[in-house]
């Protein structure tokens, strides 16, 4: 049965959200402009009104969790993005796979970034929240899903399935709901999928809140105290959206075989660009404070940092990327919407900006080459370039479609290989950036001049160069770009690091969060040039075969093919695919596949034998995402087993066939990286022709390529599954096969009943052998068999070596730490003003 109550909730909820939005922004602006009297009572009813928006946004989302915790598929969203089959958390993600569901998310996160506003800084409450509430009427009106007329606004989550779609069914039974739904893209089942979309949807969320400060400034003539309390937010927001595309990085580095973390896909490029701005912002607003310099080129870079988020989700929910990027959504009808939000809040930022220019306080001393600010310049320059080199050939698409809109042709294409291209810039600038926080620093903390900076810079360079020089001989690094990589993070760590000792020493460390980033940024670079740079295929292709005529002549030669038990050289380490696993709630470990079997219903089967302390034979046994295969590899050398990885692969026809996902063998100085590139399909065996054997009892043959033993034949009493009556006869012979290392044993069954004879045959998937007791033939005393064999089991495999990749990873958390630290020092310092007063 169709339930409507809470979808017709969540619509409600919306309209509410929607219309709440509107009534504070008016209500703020009115708050702004009400003389002391009638302040109070303003700013009372702005609160109400505010908290009102609040409560209705996060009914929305409870509802639409509702819909897909309960398996509501009579609602297109929960039919689309979720099934039975996904646990809670996997639920959770399913929750902002779609574009209503992320827009949800955006307006909860605003929700909770404007009560801590509202309950933190009073002064700038009114023109900061007039901001917030505009931008959540915008955010609302995604997903309000109102048709007027022709006129689209929103695309609803809480639409019917037979209101979405054309189906026949529908009109036979209009109250048809779905068994199930068509489940969560395999990709995005990855527990990092739980928590990145959050936190890269606060980095969006709180790029806003220096803007509204840097608006209310604009609209309050305050042209430069809003730089305080927004600093520390400016800082928040860097480090969340930081955290978010790192978070990516490792979803894509731990679940996407391809190989790597970062891609350069236009999804991904669309985050990272108003990250750099926003990180430039920082700089110069930090520079501001310190010597009142670089005021209007803060006032710009806060400006495009936010533009830019609203720009990257036009690109990435527009559908105008099309096939350009992996990530992008299609085109749900918000192109228009997403256009106007951008071009409203770009209009409105530029006219005030354009109004008040004048007025904004410079600094008319030019910055002298010695002088921080003149280093801060140039490093804020450095990461617009950045972001600038990105940012235009990931919008050739738009481009593209804005020259046809005029009835224009464009054959602009993005990079061909987009890895190549843009790696070639950014890596430079990355390491002029490097070097730039190493010596900028040293301007920062004291004054220099040009004996004053050799003197300083002498010690850490030469333990720079040494450093280097040892990295370089140790690990082998020969190429001249690779080299300078090397020299210019090293540089960065080490003199970063002479700095951070200075400040612990003469200082608190609440003022070492600078320091501590530019040391995470050094080693992100260094891990970064390792990881991608001197990544090592270890799965050599050497038997000269062609696994797939799709693949390019290099791929063929990056992959080895592991038959099941046969033990295979690869490189260092003799490597044996050992079978197929399951995941199984409450058990800590993989479970051989083998040993279960489906009963039909989602996620559940039967055991066939126990499994150590965990389950019995014929106990139920529930799976998490039956779909998924984890395939155990294990990794010998000197005969030893040094450990076993777990690649997982599913077959989803829907996106275009095997899906896989990595497994690595952690060390501190490298990561032994595997996925599964193809695999054996046994569903549906193609047996070939039957092969008879007649073999006596003790005796020695041979099945297939494998050494078999007749250990003879008993008469049964009873029989599993099978009820025997008075009469039958029921013989069960024993066939140990040897399989490399392996022993299994197969018992087919033969039945005589009423001068009738039955069979009950015997199948070993992963030998690729199907066997039947055909006939006893006593006189004789043999035994005739029936075997049909299949292809055995199998996977090609790819592994590659990373080397030092761990240094990126904890050159992200030391970069965070930084950003942290830095927070902690510029909000104490906003409260101890607020507190006096001033703020």
């Amino acid at each position: 049965m169709i339930n409507t109550f809470i979808g017709n909730l969540g619509h409600m909820m919306t309209i509410v959200a929607f219309v709440s939005a509107l009534v504070t922004a008016y209500a703020y602006m009115q708050y702004f402009r009400a003389n002391e009297i009638d302040k109070a009572s303003w700013r009372r009813f702005s609160r109400i009104s505010f908290y009102i928006h609040g409560v209705s946004a996060t009914l929305i989302a409870i509802s639409l969790f509702e819909i897909i915790y309960n398996h509501r598929y009579e609602y297109f969203y929960a039919y689309s993005h979720s099934s039975k089959a996904l646990p809670v958390h996997y639920m959770i993600s399913s929750f902002w796979e779609g574009q209503e569901g992320a827009f949800i998310l955006w307006i909860f996160w605003n929700v909770v970034l404007g009560v801590i506003l509202i309950n933190t800084n009073k002064f700038w409450e009114a023109p900061v929240m007039v901001v917030f509430a505009l931008v959540q009427a915008f955010l609302v009106s995604m997903i309000l899903g109102v048709v007027i007329g022709d006129l689209k606004i929103g695309s609803s989550p809480f639409i019917l399935l037979r209101d979405a779609t054309q189906a026949p069914i529908f009109q036979m039974n209009p109250d048809f709901v779905p068994e199930d739904g068509t489940g969560l893209n395999p990709l995005l089942q990855n527990i990092w999928m739980v928590i990145h979309p959050p936190t890269l949807f606060l980095g969006y969320a709180s790029t806003l809140v220096p803007f509204a400060f840097l608006m209310g400034g604009l609209v309050t003539k305050r042209y430069s105290e809003w730089i305080r309390p927004a600093l520390p937010w400016a800082i928040f927001s860097a480090m969340i959206l930081g955290m978010g595309i790192i978070m990516g990085a490792y979803w894509a580095y731990v679940t996407l075989n391809f190989g790597g973390y970062w891609n350069w896909d236009p999804v991904e490029n669309a985050v990272y660009v108003p990250w750099l701005v926003l990180v430039a912002s920082i700089h110069t607003m930090i520079t501001f404070k310190k010597s009142a310099t670089a005021l209007k080129t803060s006032i710009v870079l806060v400006i495009m940092s936010f533009i830019l988020v609203l720009y990257a989700t036009f690109l990435t929910r527009s559908g105008i990327l099309g096939d350009a990027s992996v990530h992008s959504f299609t085109d749900l009808g918000l192109s228009g919407q997403l256009l106007i939000y951008l071009l409203f809040f770009a209009l409105v930022a530029v006219v005030l900006s354009i109004r008040a220019w004048k007025n904004i306080p410079t600094s008319e001393k030019e910055a002298s080459i010695y002088s921080r600010e003149f280093w801060v310049f140039i490093g804020a320059t450095t990461l617009g370039l950045m972001a600038f080199q990105v940012i235009l050939p990931t919008s050739i698409p738009v481009w593209n479609t804005l020259v046809e809109s005029f009835g224009g042709i464009s054959n602009m294409a993005p990079p061909a290989d987009q890895v190549e291209f843009y790696t070639k810039f950014q890596l430079w600038f990355a390491v002029a950036l490097a070097l730039l926080t190493a010596v900028g620093q040293f301007f920062w903390w004291q004054k220099m001049d040009k004996q004053t900076l050799k003197d300083t810079l002498v010690t850490p360079y030469i333990a720079s160069v040494l450093l280097s020089a040892g990295i370089i001989v140790l690990a082998k690094v020969y190429d001249w770009k690779y080299i300078i990589v090397v020299l210019a993070g090293t540089f960065t760590i080490v003199a970063n690091a002479v700095i951070l000792s200075k400040i612990l020493k003469r200082s608190t460390f609440k003022l070492a969060g600078g320091s501590l980033a530019h040391i995470g940024l050094g080693m992100m670079l260094i891990g970064i040039m390792f990881s991608s740079g001197y990544s090592d295929v270890i799965s050599i292709n050497m038997s000269g075969l062609t696994y797939s005529n799709s693949w390019e002549d290099e791929l063929n030669k990056e992959h080895v093919l592991l038959w099941i038990n046969k033990p295979t050289q690869m490189k260092d380490y003799t490597v044996t695919y050992r079978g197929r696993q399951k995941k199984v709630v409450g058990v800590p470990e993989y479970v051989p596949a083998k040993i279960l079997e489906s009963t039909g219903n989602v996620n559940q089967t039967i055991a066939l034998e126990g499994y150590k302390d965990y389950f019995q034979k014929g106990d139920t046994v529930n799976l998490v995402l039956e779909e998924n295969d984890y395939f155990k590899i294990d990794y010998y050398q000197n005969e030893k087993l040094q450990f076993s990885l777990n690649p997982m692969s599913q077959f989803n026809s829907s996106m275009g066939g095997l899906i896989s996902s990595p497994d690595s063998k952690i060390y501190f100085d490298k990561d032994l990286y595997t996925y599964v590139a193809a695999m054996n399909d046994y569903e549906d065996p193609d047996w070939k022709d039957d092969e008879i054997y007649e073999v006596a009892p003790g005796e020695q043959f041979h099945v297939a390529d494998f050494v078999t033993y007749f250990d003879g034949a008993e008469v049964l009493q009873e029989l599993d599954d099978y009820v025997l009556q008075e009469g039958d006869v029921a013989v069960k012979a024993k066939l140990r096969i040897l399989d490399f290392d392996v022993e299994k044993v197969l018992e087919p069954t033969f039945i005589i009943r009423n001068n009738q004879i039955g069979k009950i045959p015997v199948v070993d998937s992963e030998l690729g052998i199907k066997v039947s007791l055909e006939n006893i033939l006593p006189e004789d005393n043999k035994f005739v068999f029936k075997v049909n064999q299949y292809q055995k089991d199998y996977v090609v495999m790819k592994a590659i070596v990373k080397p030092y990749v761990n240094v990126l990873w904890i050159g992200t958390i030391v970069m965070l730490t930084g950003f942290s630290v830095a927070i902690f020092r510029r909000f104490d310092e906003f409260k101890k003003m607020r507190d006096k007063g001033i703020e």
